[in-house]
């Protein structure tokens, strides 16, 4: 049933079938109204998600401006996978901005995951860096952007 989601993602999209069976075999299934929290920023991180239905905002709280959105998530996308790697308290918040399905993986399922079969754990983790790399790419762009218009 959720194959065809976790084929598409960003950091599960290179497993063949029998590896993306075990993959689903460990996730865990959310069911969130819009407005709830997935989790704020600061909030100890021991999973990931992934979103099989709806949209999830990523979203901080700036001191005297309130929330700023950074994006908005929608089916297909994973979040929360830094803590699952740094084991970190989450730097944003996630707010279900419609209701939502997701899939999450704990921080020990995602481990055992990856410490059973080394072909997925290489396929996962070279995913992973290429989808951090892109972000952290993106982030340098706003950045970059920031820069340039704090100068004029």
């Amino acid at each position: 049933m959720f194959e065809e989601l976790f084929g598409n993602s960003p950091i599960f999209g290179g497993l063949d079938s029998s590896e993306l069976e075990k993959v689903i075999r460990v996730c865990d299934i959310v069911e969130l109204k819009r407005g709830e929290y997935v989790f704020r920023e600061g909030d100890a991180g021991d999973r990931l998600f992934l979103i099989a239905e709806g949209a999830v905002r990523i979203s901080r709280m700036i001191p005297g401006s309130g929330e700023e959105a950074l994006v908005v998530l929608h089916t297909g996308a994973c979040f929360g996978e830094m803590a699952i790697f740094d084991r970190m308290g989450r730097s944003t918040d996630a707010i279900v901005d419609s209701r939502s399905l997701l899939l999450s993986i704990t921080r020990d399922a995602f481990q055992e995951l990856l410490e059973s079969d080394k072909d997925l754990a290489h396929k996962v983790l070279w995913s992973a860096c290429r989808m951090l790399s892109e972000r952290l790419r993106g982030s340098n762009e706003q950045l970059r952007s920031v820069m340039v218009m704090a100068m004029f």
